[in-house]
Formats: C-alpha cells, structure tokens, sequence
C-alpha cells in the first residue's frame, strides 16, 4: 500500500514538474505587468520603466508599469505577494521596501519568504539636496544651522519604509541633527516641494534629483558615495564633507511572488541580464548617475544575500521607529 501511494506522489511530482516546464517554454505569452511601489517619476520608476523596456524586447512582451504608491511602498508590495505566481506579475523594490519595511511596519501581511528573488538591475546614490535659497553654502553650515534650529529643519522623502526614507534617517545620524522628515506618496512629489521651496530640501537618489541639480533648480549639499558622481562633478562626498559615517549607496531589484516556477524566474532572470548590459540601459544609467550591477552580480542568490543583509541592518538604524 505504501509503495503505491509513494508511486502515485512520484507520478504527481513528474506532472507538476513537467507541466512548470511547458508553462515556462512558453512564457511568457502576454504582457507582464511590473508593479513601482511609488508615483511615477521617482527613482525606482525611472530604474523600471528603463529596464521594464528592454526586458520586453528580451522578452518578446511588452512589460506593463503599474504605480502602487502608498505606506513607504508596502502596499505594492502586498499587492505583489498576493498575485498569482506564474510570472506575469513582478515588483521592482529596494532597501527600503524589502528590507526596512519589516522593521518599520511590523504587522505586514507579507515577510521575505513572500517573494522570489530575480535580479539585482541597479545600484543607486543617495543625495541630500537643498531648496536653491537656504541660507547653507555646504555641509558643514548647513550641520551648524540645524543644531542652532532643531526641529526647524524639514526634508522630504517618498514615504516611511521607502530607500529615500532610509537616505534622511541615515544622513541625520551621520550629522547628529533634528530635523523633521516629511514624507510624500514618492519622490517626485517631495522634489517638487523642494524646488518650490515648500520645505528645505530633500533625500533622494542621484537617478531623480541630478538634474534638477544641474539646472540649478535646487542645491547639491553631500552624495553618501565613496567616490564623486560622473554628472555631479562638483557635489563632494561624505567624506570629503566631513561626515564619512553618512553612507548611502543602495539598490534596486526585480522580485516574483512565492512559488513563481524557477524556470519562469531563470527567463526574467535572463532578460534583466540582458537589459542592464544594453547600450539603452547603459547609456541612461549614466545619465542618471545609476550604476549597472558587477557580471557577478546578477544572479537571485546576490539578490537575496542583500536582503537578509539589510533587514537586519535598518532593524538597527531605525529601532526607535519599531518602538513608535
């Protein structure tokens, strides 16, 4: 009896397994919708619809990009880890959706068993810019201004939860200062409040904030990088500033729901190999003062070593936001 209900498992198994195999030859047979845990214009929907382009060419699909802005990004997030796993809904994330959220919404009805891991596609600055007329010519005015305002100070972000969030909490650590962090339903909107001298400046990624930098719209004060950006030749670094401990180098990957077929995830998996090393995607990650990940970089293993690797670190940067 028992060998015969282990042959009939065995024969199931080799059903499902076959069947994963055909669904995947064939994948994907419509468009692929990538869901932005934010508005349109930020850093991570640019990164998207960027890559999103040139997956579909891969791919042979068109790939859909659907914003899903909301509590630092988790809404998306919820919406991607209830879809069905067969592909054709992915969600583009980073260190703050994937990683800090868990610390900062503890009650969340997903965990990062939720969702398969993809590709890394990029590898992002963080950038504190300023409103054109705040009376801070660099860093270190800027540190003493706001130790002689505390409280006074406010930066705008794309949400509790989101990497710009992460960007102000780490940059007002590294500064030892109080300010107050505003956030927004993404970065675009915080942006725009900046340059309208609404608030005082901004946490953002060097991909949405350079060239409003550039075109002098708001003021550069610091780039959390180790090296000075390509397009931002005169914005110093943290440690040329002064502040060394403010590090914001970040990044942005591809994710599927659990129990997406590995062999559909190996395809997605392929093509955004395939995009980031297009002359396309290359050409506007430099405008965007993005960088490409490393050939060794590409796989859902790196991916996933990125997220137990950061929930654990903003678990430790923002332990009093878990206690709120």
């Amino acid at each position: 009896m028992i060998s015969f209900m282990l042959k009939r498992l065995s024969a199931a198994i080799a059903v499902a397994l076959l069947a994963s195999a055909a669904h995947a030859q064939d994948f994907p047979k419509r468009p692929i919708t990538m869901i932005v845990p934010f508005a349109a214009g930020g850093t991570s929907d640019v990164i998207a619809r960027t890559v999103a382009e040139q997956m579909g060419i891969a791919l042979g699909q068109t790939i859909v990009i659907e914003n899903v802005a909301g509590a630092g990004g988790s809404t998306a997030l919820a919406r991607a880890s209830r879809a069905e796993p067969d592909g054709y809904t992915i969600a583009i994330g980073n260190a703050g959706t994937n990683a800090a959220t868990y610390t900062i919404y503890p009650k969340l009805p997903f965990t990062p068993d939720s969702f398969v891991p993809i590709a890394m596609v990029a590898k992002t600055f963080g950038i504190i810019a300023l409103r054109k007329d705040f009376p801070a010519k660099d860093l270190k005015e800027f540190i003493a201004y706001a130790k002689a305002n505390p409280g006074k100070i406010n930066l705008g972000h794309a949400g509790v939860g989101s990497s710009n969030y992460l960007i102000c909490k780490s940059f007002v650590t590294a500064a030892g200062i109080d300010a107050t962090l505003v956030g927004y339903r993404g970065a675009a909107p915080a942006l725009t409040d900046a340059i309208g001298g609404q608030i005082d400046g901004v946490c953002d990624a060097a991909a949405s904030v350079s060239q409003s930098i550039n075109e002098k719209l708001v003021k550069g004060l610091v780039v959390g990088s180790t090296v000075r950006l390509a397009t931002l030749p005169d914005l110093p670094t943290s440690a040329e500033a002064g502040r060394p401990e403010f590090e914001a180098q970040g990044w942005n990957g591809l994710f599927a729901p659990k129990g997406t077929p590995p062999a559909v995830t190996a395809k997605l998996n392929a093509a955004a190999r395939t995009a980031v090393e297009t002359d396309a995607v290359k050409k506007r990650f430099v405008d965007l003062s993005t960088v490409a990940p490393d050939a060794d970089e590409h796989t859902p293993e790196v991916l996933q070593q990125l997220v137990t690797r950061d929930v654990e670190k903003y678990r430790k940067l923002l332990v009093d936001d878990a206690k709120q």
